[in-house]
């Protein structure tokens, strides 16, 4: 499936900001089962130093700098991606979760790569009630898949999606006690309780595409980021996507924007400004099958 992908990001500040410094992730990336066949990234006003390049985990970045003030800062990036990824390994030929787990704690070799992803990080640790939690999905020997899939249905459905009821800070143990909250707290609770079995998992970013209601047409600009889990199924089969919040696995409805270990490591525009102040963000998101936009793709 060829999508093509809106994102818009505009800050509008109550006072001029003099100075400001950004890191943008907003672009998409090359991997398997997925081909970004053209982007471009649009900032307003143009700052008076930009470079391009990758972060540690390999995701498309841009480092912005301006020097002059300024009353708002619009980023748009528009691009077209081919995406198939490949259907999961049947469950009962991926190894028992234990032993993915002990490969994972050697390190070294193909498990190289996967054991970061055991370790705590600032937004997402390893912890023990989520990790009680997954136990339930995580019976002695079962298969690492068929385990993954069971604890991402259990989310999926033991757990109302809400907007508003959570923040950026709101930590892992009050999203167990509420049962409620959306894509990111699901995906940080998934983090967090496979970390506490040892199974590495990482912070997906991206799109998922949605569909305007029966006998409606579509808004542009009325869908958002998303947020998914990474999970290593070991060394012969490598990661799996896993989307707690619909309870799927990953195929061809999502794009993949990067990975980390949590949000904070693909947050989509971060950064540090002087002065400012009182200001207001807009985000409009858009992924939608290249053949129903409705404009035309650059040449």
């Amino acid at each position: 499936m060829i999508y093509r992908v809106r994102h818009a990001t505009r800050y509008v500040y109550g006072r001029p900001v003099d100075l400001a410094a950004h890191i943008v992730h907003v672009t998409p990336r090359d991997l398997p089962g997925q081909a970004v066949l053209w982007t471009r990234l649009e900032v307003t006003p143009a700052p008076v130093r930009r470079v391009d390049g990758v972060d540690y985990f390999g995701n498309p970045v841009a480092w912005l700098y301006h020097e002059a003030p300024h009353l708002t800062f619009d980023v748009l990036t528009e691009s077209e991606v081919d995406v198939d990824f490949a259907r999961p390994p049947p469950e009962e030929t991926t190894l028992a979760w234990e032993d993915v787990a002990a490969l994972a704690r050697v390190g070294g070799g193909p498990a190289l790569d996967a054991a970061e992803f055991l370790f705590d990080s600032p937004m997402c640790a390893a912890n023990a009630a989520a990790g009680e939690y997954a136990a339930l999905s995580f019976a002695p020997g079962r298969p690492v898949l068929a385990a993954l899939l069971d604890l991402n249905r259990r989310i999926y459905t033991e757990f109302r999606f809400r907007a508003g009821v959570t923040t950026l800070s709101t930590p892992v143990d009050q999203v167990l006690a509420r049962r409620e909250g959306v894509c990111q707290d699901f995906t940080h609770l998934m983090i967090s309780a496979l970390r506490q079995v040892g199974v590495p998992a990482r912070y997906m970013s991206g799109y998922i595409r949605t569909r305007p209601p029966p006998g409606q047409k579509r808004r542009l600009g009325s869908d958002q980021s998303h947020a998914w889990v990474g999970a290593w199924l070991g060394p012969e089969h490598g990661w799996v996507g896993l989307d707690p919040t619909n309870g799927i696995v990953v195929r061809a409805e999502h794009v993949v924007m990067g990975w980390g270990r949590d949000y904070g490591d693909i947050s989509p525009v971060r950064g540090l400004i002087l002065g400012g102040g009182d200001d207001v963000l807009t985000v409009g998101v858009d992924l939608v099958p290249a053949d129903e936009w409705p404009d035309i793709a650059p040449a």
